[in-house]
């Protein structure tokens, strides 16, 4: 996952949430025509005379010097400025966009469109889109709208009257950024706030989450009124919307496009194929005052050589009966994910505190099995928020323990293996509604970034017989799992789009090829069904007697499904179960080293034992750091 460097380095709630969180690239689909022009587009917010060339209070803001440069080096470099107009009409299969477009944005509505942006459109002749809060335009007089480093007041946004103005030059199309939706709400019994367009918001009084109706109401009700406000005050309905923070749901999309909005915009990425799809366009949010330098060396910078580096953390550690320690844990979970900074957090969303691999409970509100404790949403926000890591919400396949001991027995899976896991039978039709209520209800519960799908989705050869025998010809039960995997991914989507996936895979299938019959796991469909396969490459698990030849041999086993191992995490052991011993750091570390020798690019390890620090934080820092110099922080 790429995260962008102008959206590293943000303090307070709204920087967070703009960028530690929302930066992120969508999610391999059904890809767009590999001939298909390919759209530019870049976020502003504040633009002032004044701005720091660096360290500046707003760090969103923008001097009027830098974007005039910017201005001069799109035009100097072949970028053509297009309108929204121009972006519909193309994605209809009518006159294309020109070469290298790129739309100019401009998010809240703030007073600097009309006093510094309009008149460089005007000199330049360069269309843009103007996103407004409809709550903040004519400000009510003694109102203040908290804007992270200073309180705004009516006269740092636009009025109706300078936004009519701009429309009617021709250059300016004015777009929804909702009524009043652009702030953060309640969102756990903890206290943390997200934004508003996403969560379910927590009554402390009632001790409730917001249900799904009121949620949607809500949501109808605001962006209803942000398009009345527009069409009334400036005579046109809005046809595009720009996501808050780029947080936004399939509820949310349905609504904006039933309002006449069909063009949204978030943050995931900086830039989208055209298609007749124009939701979710992504953008790059410009920020930190850059230089016409700093926007040539983004735009040339090549995101396919970012790397994964993640921890795997069970939150069975974190969670404790006393709330005092638990919170203690967490802070120590937070200050170690901190000063390792791995780009990721595989992080368990399950309550599995036999060990025995199935779920006993869940830490997630649920419609189905025993909550251990709302605990889930704290930790990932928390790691988002505090240490900038994208999460991953490590969730069972079929491992659920029904609390129901008849559906328990009737809907296991039969297996005669011993050392197996309970897992349930996923060919029911009520298994399957089951276990998709459970993503869907993880996804409304809290943020996350990808789905991390457990090492519980495999299948013998001798269970499920109703399924045809797995051949290397016809996988028909591996594609099964798959598919399973993904239904799961979709109902997740509902209320987190763009997730990516990754699915965990045991190293058998790979260096003994006869035993992909008694998995069910193959690399070469799991590279064309997921963004990652998570390879279990744990030589002491597998019983080897030499792990780093073991290591070597997988390596040469992935190559040819993966030659340049970009969809491949190999994901080490930090202890040996058998013998119950951690494995020694600096092995860890020679083993790490020897994977990048060969060319692998992703690495992962499990478990992370946060409590214990083990490996120490200054090994998992020059193991697992994804900074450029991963040396002790001061």
């Amino acid at each position: 996952m790429h995260r962008d460097r102008w959206t590293s380095r943000l303090p307070g709630l709204a920087a967070l949430l703009l960028g530690l969180l929302l930066a992120l690239p969508a999610l391999a689909r059904p890809a767009a025509p590999a001939d298909a022009p390919r759209l530019l587009v870049l976020s502003y917010h504040d633009v002032r005379d004044d701005v720091a060339e660096k360290g500046d209070a707003d760090l969103y803001a923008i001097s009027t010097q830098n974007l005039a440069a910017h201005f001069d080096w799109l035009a100097g470099h072949g970028y053509q400025p297009v309108s929204l107009s121009q972006v519909i009409e193309a994605s209809r299969g009518g006159r294309p966009l020109p070469p290298r477009p790129v739309l100019l944005t401009f998010d809240d509505g703030l007073r600097s469109v009309y006093d510094k942006v309009f008149p460089l459109l005007r000199a330049y002749g360069y269309p843009a889109l103007a996103a407004v809060i409809t709550s903040y335009v004519d400000l009510e007089p003694g109102r203040t709208v908290d804007y992270g480093y200073r309180e705004f007041g009516r006269e740092d946004f636009l009025t109706w009257a300078q936004l009519r103005e701009m429309q009617d030059s021709g250059l300016v199309e004015v777009a929804s950024h909702t009524h009043d939706l652009h702030r953060g709400i309640p969102s756990n019994p903890q206290g943390n706030t997200a934004p508003a367009v996403t969560t379910r918001m927590y009554d402390a009084a009632r001790g409730v989450y917001e249900t799904e109706a009121a949620h949607i109401e809500r949501l109808r009700a605001d962006l209803a009124l942000s398009a009345q406000r527009i069409e009334q005050a400036l005579g046109r309905r809005p046809r595009a919307i720009v996501w808050p923070y780029a947080a936004y749901n399939a509820p949310a999309r349905e609504i904006a496009d039933a309002l006449g909005m069909h063009v949204s915009f978030d943050l995931e990425g900086r830039d989208t194929p055209l298609t007749a799809d124009l939701h979710d366009l992504a953008r790059l949010l410009v920020m930190d005052n850059p230089t016409a330098i700093d926007l040539a060396t983004e735009l040339r910078r090549d995101l396919s050589l970012e790397t994964m580096r993640a921890l795997h953390v069970d939150l069975d550690a974190v969670y404790d009966p006393d709330p005092a320690q638990q919170a203690r844990n967490l802070d120590v979970l937070v200050e170690r994910v901190k000063r390792v900074h791995p780009s990721h957090v595989f992080l368990q969303a399950f309550a599995d505190p036999d060990g025995n691999g199935a779920a006993d409970a869940l830490y997630f509100p649920n419609r189905h099995l025993p909550m251990r404790a709302d605990l889930f949403n704290r930790v990932a926000w928390q790691l988002l928020t505090r240490t900038g890591a994208e999460v991953y919400a490590w969730m069972p396949v079929l491992a659920y323990e029904l609390p129901d001991p008849q559906r328990r027995r009737a809907w296991a899976i039969a297996s005669h293996e011993a050392d197996g896991i309970y897992r349930l039978d996923f060919t029911r039709p009520e298994v399957r509604a089951l276990i998709g209520d459970l993503y869907e209800d993880l996804a409304a519960s809290a943020r996350f970034s990808g789905l991390l799908f457990h090492d519980d989705a495999y299948l013998r050869d001798a269970e499920l017989p109703q399924l045809p025998a797995e051949t290397a010809q016809a996988p028909a039960r591996t594609r099964a799992l798959i598919d399973f995997t993904l239904e799961l991914r979709d109902r997740a989507e509902r209320w987190r789009p763009k997730l990516e996936t990754a699915r965990n895979m045991y190293a058998r299938p790979l260096l003994e090829p006869a035993s992909t019959a008694w998995f069910a796991q193959r690399l070469d469909l799991f590279r064309e069904a997921y963004d990652y396969t998570a390879v279990m490459a744990m030589p002491w698990m597998e019983g080897a007697d030499d792990p780093e030849r073991w290591l070597d041999r997988l390596v040469d086993a992935v190559r040819p499904h993966d030659p340049a191992f970009v969809h491949t995490v190999f994901e080490l052991q930090t202890r040996d179960w058998r013998s119950g011993r951690p494995i020694p750091g600096p092995r860890l570390l020679a083993q790490l080293r020897r994977l990048q020798a060969q060319g692998v690019r992703h690495l992962a390890w499990y478990p992370d034992d946060f409590v214990a620090d083990r490996p120490t934080t200054e090994e998992a820092r020059a193991a697992l750091s994804s900074s450029g110099f991963p040396y002790q922080e001061p």
